[in-house]
């Protein structure tokens, strides 16, 4: 993978994801945050819902990427950044709110809603952006 550098801004980003998990962690209910910027600088953010059913919980990065689609992002206001953070449950011996990958489903998401974006990582302890491609190499398209 291409890992690239991380930019002013996108640290700025990362801090907004932190900073949302930090006021709203609730023990089984919010341990994720996103947040995104598009190409105007705006930046959105969404939490994580954690369900007693788990089929029914919903990823940080999705409801950033419905609050951004809500709001007018799209062909003319793309997603350039996003990444998510987890807050460590209370018993855990670290105590720092850290950079984690995206699941699976939300790869798939993110190639669909935002293919130019940069999707922040921690690889091995670094701090770096990778292309959604790069992380879902062989994505799923229907048949025409």
């Amino acid at each position: 993978m291409n890992a690239a550098p991380l930019s002013p801004d996108d640290l700025a980003l990362i801090e907004a994801a932190s900073a949302l998990i930090r006021k709203r962690y609730a023990v089984g209910r919010h341990h994720i945050a996103a947040a995104l910027r598009t190409r105007s600088g705006r930046i959105f953010t969404g939490l994580h819902l954690d369900t007693y059913v788990g089929r029914a919980s919903v990823c940080a990065e999705a409801v950033a990427v419905g609050q951004a689609m809500a709001d007018g992002a799209g062909p003319d206001d793309p997603v350039t950044a996003i990444v998510s953070v987890r807050h460590p449950r209370p018993t855990e011996e670290h105590q720092d709110i850290q950079v984690v990958a995206p699941c699976g489903i939300c790869r798939e998401m993110i190639r669909d809603f935002a293919p130019d974006a940069r999707v922040i990582l921690n690889e091995q302890g670094q701090l770096a952006a990778y292309s959604p491609a790069e992380l879902l190499p062989l994505k799923y398209h229907r048949l025409k």
